[in-house]
């Protein structure tokens, strides 16, 4: 057995084993001792073959110290990682004996937070701004909102992030703050409810070595200080950064090739035959032993004095085992020795995280260029061209109407159609929005209401001005409350597109599918709107039941030819008689519109479509907050 490996000392005592001898007390034994044991995890490869990812590794991790988890490229630290964390995908499978202080326990939120490699954050907001929104919507309703700031402000300053305060994140279409600056943001962002467990994922991705010098050190004494438990998925530290590691679990190909103290890395190493050269940094010596990737190469004789790295795999793989028996002793460690303890009031209420949200995305909305600027002067431009086809159309003559209705459906299809414009936008939102609701941030519904009060404004007012240039350029109908109910028509026509993306977004995450399956839904509501082929004629199989009456199209646009020809006399100009037909005769017998109910009934449907497109958006978030876990649970036994 090798020396420091031994079972937790009771509660007040020294913390031994791995991760060295860090001297720590914790009031009432309080912690999160983190073990797990025999995880094994598969995936199906390209040809439909089972792949193994992690085979059957046991380990643990103390409060008060970091565990750096090492391993060359696809050796299965992220995939541990997400085990541990229950983010394991559904299209794995596994087994798993994984204990939160020697219990099978849920990690609730407050408990743990998960640093992901990826810096998804918004980027209209300053990093200030990030961070303060974050605070709000993470710690409790009974912290005054000036201790709040002041708890961002100092973790602002300990990151290295006061001189760029100020500045916005950016994004893909500004540049803003740089990739190792919106890595510090991501990482304080998480520490700001001060997590009893913080998984991490490279998080030294993208920074120069000073910066993730002082990153580690600022975790690993918060660590010390407070009594977290840290496991950081790591690749390539440099020197400094390594020695603020207490322990090191190195894992190649899915196999545990060493769980232990750092400082006794190198003893184990060199006992099999794999000393470390002088003036080498450590970490770079146990990758380049361990990396497979390699191999083909040292057959081919370019390196021949290379050993190869599967059998030194295989050599420290059995070194270890044959040294320690180290499920017992783990299986042994902290079972009763430490209390998970979880504040009951750990965030803010949901109406306080409701208007926390509200503010963001209304702040996040009025910068970016492409949800609201781009679509406002597209909208100017579309309803500029379509003015000048139909300027003025004249009076209610019979060459008139089919003006009218061509504009109305131009006006309905086109303008709506632009709608999709705003996409790509609500696509980085709903990345910000799935990765803080799995750090437990917020929930669904307040992201679909909050987004859906902060959006609705902000069509309104890309439909009026527009709508505005269209309607008094073409010469519709007169009348405060006829240009009124138009505005409103395009308006919710704009938030059944919004509506009916989301929803898309919700079931098929990649934007270019949710695009192509937009645009098609959107056609295929288009062609049974009634009006490429009257309601009459529609076939009655799909597309006049349900399509057509499923199609907000038909809504908008017969809603439209009611406000536009209803209590109207047209005029034949080839019959001298004058008057020909009432405005209803030609809604009912020429257009087919339905006139059982008011154009009032016809905007109230669209409104109520609307609002059930939200509704549908928020049940397809929330079957994957029930069916994800379910799923990992049928897939993996833990």
């Amino acid at each position: 057995m090798l020396p420091g490996w031994t079972p937790a000392a009771s509660p007040r005592r020294r913390l031994n084993g791995v991760g060295g001898s860090t001297t720590i007390e914790h009031e009432s034994g309080r912690g999160v001792f983190l073990s797990w044991q025999d995880v094994s995890v598969t995936a199906l490869d390209e040809k439909g073959r089972p792949k193994v990812i992690l085979d059957r590794i046991t380990g643990c991790a103390r409060p008060g110290q970091v565990l750096a988890l090492m391993g060359p490229s696809g050796s299965g630290k992220t995939t541990l990682l997400d085990t541990l964390s229950g983010r394991l995908g559904v299209d794995m499978n596994g087994t798993s004996d994984i204990l939160i202080n020697g219990r099978r326990e849920r990690l609730s939120y407050g408990t743990s937070a998960y640093i992901t490699q990826e810096n998804t954050l918004m980027p209209t907001l300053t990093v200030r701004e990030a961070i303060h929104y974050s605070a709000q919507l993470q710690l409790p309703s009974s912290m005054s909102p000036a201790k709040k700031l002041a708890r961002a402000d100092r973790i602002i300053r300990e990151m290295g992030l006061s001189a760029v305060a100020n500045s916005r994140i950016g994004g893909r279409v500004s540049k803003g703050i740089s990739g190792g600056e919106r890595r510090r943001v991501s990482i304080c962002m998480e520490l700001l409810a001060s997590p009893g467990l913080l998984f991490l994922d490279e998080p030294t991705s993208g920074l120069d070595s000073a910066a993730a010098y002082h990153v580690m050190a600022y975790i690993a004494r918060l660590a010390r200080t407070m009594g977290i438990t840290v496991v950081a998925a790591i690749h390539q530290p440099s020197t400094e950064v390594f020695d603020l590691f207490n322990g090191l679990y190195l894992l190649a190909n899915g196999r545990m090739v060493y769980f232990g103290p750092i400082a006794l890395a190198a003893e184990f190493f060199t006992a099999n035959g794999f000393p470390c050269p002088l003036r080498r940094n450590p970490s770079d010596h146990y990758l380049r032993i361990i990396n497979k990737n390699f191999d083909e190469e040292i057959e081919n004789g370019s390196s021949p004095k290379s050993p190869s790295a599967a059998g030194a795999i295989e050599t420290l793989v059995s070194s270890f085992r044959s040294l320690n028996n180290y499920a017992t002793n783990i299986q042994a460690i902290g079972t009763d020795n430490y209390v998970m303890t979880v504040i009951n009031e750990r965030q803010a209420g949901f109406f306080n995280k409701l208007l926390v949200l509200m503010e963001r995305s209304t702040v996040n909305m009025h910068r970016d260029i492409g949800y609201y600027w781009v679509r406002f002067v597209v909208f100017n431009l579309i309803c500029i061209c379509i003015g000048t086809v139909f300027y003025n159309i004249g009076d209610m003559s019979m060459g008139s109407v089919q003006a009218r209705i061509s504009l109305i459906m131009c006006i309905v299809t086109i303008l709506t159609m632009t709608s999709l414009g705003g996409f790509p936008s609500f696509a980085e939102d709903m990345k910000v929005f799935r990765k803080e609701r799995l750090n437990e941030h917020y929930g669904a519904t307040a992201f679909v209401i909050s987004n859906t009060l902060s959006s609705a404004p902000f069509l309104g007012l890309i439909c009026i001005i527009p709508g505005a240039i269209v309607y008094y350029m073409t010469g519709l109908r007169r009348g405060i409350e006829h240009f009124s109910y138009f505005v409103a028509v395009l308006w919710a026509c704009s938030m059944q597109v919004e509506g009916l993306m989301m929803v898309v977004a919700a079931i098929v995450p990649d934007i270019f599918l949710d695009l192509a399956i937009g645009c098609e839904i959107q056609g295929m509501l288009l062609l049974s709107c009634g009006f490429f082929r009257l309601p009459h004629d529609l076939p009655k199989l799909v597309w006049k039941y349900p399509m057509y009456f499923i199609s907000y199209h038909k809504y908008g646009i017969q809603g439209l030819y009611k406000n536009e020809f209803l209590s109207l006399a047209v005029e034949d100009q080839q019959n001298r008689n004058g008057l020909v037909m009432k405005g209803g005769n030609i809604l009912k017998n020429i257009l087919q519109v339905e006139m059982g109910y008011s154009k009032w009934v016809d905007l109230a449907v669209l409104c109520i479509m609307a609002i059930f497109y939200r509704a549908m958006f928020l049940a397809a978030l929330k079957l994957t907050e029930i069916w994800g876990p379910i799923i990992k649970l049928r897939r993996m036994k833990v």
